[in-house]
């Protein structure tokens, strides 16, 4: 029996659930979703993976070869078959808040809850002019170098040579603050930290996710001993001040 290859696209359903899809879309949806989903995983853009950059050419392809009439996932009848999306950054699918969206000629501010992933639905009631429910297809968009793949964040972060050969302790800016993370010594490239809870929030069966940060070395970045003396730097002029 063949072993599947960590790339390999196996159903015409995973294949569309690999470009957030999750019902028939017409050719131009169909397109704008693949051109969203492979530049969001392309590997030389910050928060890339190559092993998903390859799945999403591998669906696309499945996709092109069977038609894309089929449907993705099993989406209720009463759903309209052409749905308007509803673009969120990182940090808004993170936090939630109050979105503005176009339905039709209509601009809307909605209010999304935190936690929602690339895929989902967003329920509006009775919000057609008959008095139906309007269903937003959920589409997060890389923004200021942070995107989202699932329940996962992404990122890189600068980092010096000299950390990644001898090793030591980095402080990473996230979202959600400074958190500090302890590199080993000549760690095999690229260098990826998982900070554990720290990606999209739990929300219904679906649990938090971490983010996971690309260590990129740069010379300008400060080493480990430049990183210490700013951070007692900080510390002192602060207790200075308060003096």
């Amino acid at each position: 029996m063949r072993a599947r290859s960590d790339t390999e696209v196996t159903s015409i359903r995973e294949a569309y659930a690999l470009l957030g899809l999750h019902g028939p879309v017409d050719g131009a949806a169909l397109t704008g979703a693949f051109r969203q989903a492979v530049k969001a995983a392309r590997p030389d853009l910050p928060g890339g993976d190559a092993d998903r950059f390859r799945r999403i050419i591998a669906a696309w392809r499945l996709i092109q070869q069977t038609g894309p009439g089929h449907l993705a996932l099993a989406a209720p009848a009463s759903r309209p078959a052409a749905r308007p999306v509803i673009r969120l950054t990182p940090i808004q699918a993170v936090n939630g808040g109050s979105v503005a969206v176009a339905i039709g000629s209509r601009a809307l501010r909605v209010r999304v809850p935190p936690g929602l992933r690339s895929g989902e639905h967003l329920r509006l009631r009775r919000a057609t002019a008959d008095g139906g429910d309007i269903y937003l297809a959920v589409l997060i968009r890389p923004t200021d170098g942070l995107s989202a793949m699932g329940d996962d964040l992404f990122m890189t972060w600068p980092v010096s040579p000299r950390v990644l050969e001898d090793g030591g302790r980095v402080e990473i800016d996230t979202h959600a603050g400074t958190r500090q993370a302890w590199v080993v010594a000549d760690m095999q490239a690229p260098v990826r930290l998982r900070l554990r809870d720290l990606g999209l929030p739990a929300r219904g069966s679906r649990a938090a996710g971490h983010l996971f940060v690309t260590l990129m070395p740069c010379a300008d970045a400060p080493s480990s001993a430049e990183d210490l003396l700013a951070r007692f730097t900080r510390v002192w002029t602060a207790d200075r001040l308060a003096a």
